[in-house]
C-alpha cells in the first residue's frame, strides 16, 4: 500500500502564493507518476499538474500553466505544488495522486489509485 499525506493548504488573498507538498511512504516502485487535482463542491475532480518520475516530464492543466510548478525531492519522497498568482477560482480541495508505472499523458482521474486525504485552499478576493 501507499500512504499520501498532504500539506500546506490554507486561507490566501488573491495574487498570493502558497506550496502544497505530498509526502509518499509505504510500497515503492520502480517507475510511476504523482499528479494534483482539485475539486470544488458540485464539481468533478479536475487535473492541475503531475509529473513521470522517470522522464521527469512535467503536465498542466490550462488555467494553471504559468502560475503553479510541480516539483519533486527524492530524498524525502515529496511532491510540491507550488502556486503563485493565486486566483479565487483556484479555490478548492487539493489531492494528491500516484499511480504506479504510469507513463501517459492524459492524466485523468481513473488512471491514479492512490489518492491523499486533500487539503483545502481558500483564495480570497
Amino acid at each position: 500500500q501507499v500512504q499520501l499525506v498532504e500539506s500546506g493548504g490554507g486561507l490566501v488573498q488573491a495574487g498570493g502564493s502558497l506550496r502544497l507538498s505530498c509526502a509518499a511512504s509505504g510500497r515503492t516502485f520502480s517507475s510511476y507518476a504523482m499528479a494534483w487535482f482539485r475539486q470544488t463542491p458540485g464539481k468533478e475532480r479536475e487535473f492541475v499538474a503531475g509529473r513521470s518520475w522517470g522522464s521527469g516530464r512535467t503536465y498542466y492543466a490550462d488555467s494553471v500553466k504559468g502560475r503553479f510548478t510541480i516539483s519533486r525531492d527524492n530524498a524525502k519522497n515529496t511532491v510540491y505544488l507550488q502556486m503563485n498568482s493565486l486566483k479565487p477560482e483556484d479555490t478548492a480541495v487539493y489531492y494528491c495522486a500516484l499511480s504506479p508505472y504510469y507513463s501517459g499523458s492524459a492524466y485523468l482521474e481513473t488512471d491514479f489509485g492512490f489518492w491523499g486525504q486533500g487539503t483545502q485552499v481558500t483564495v480570497s478576493s
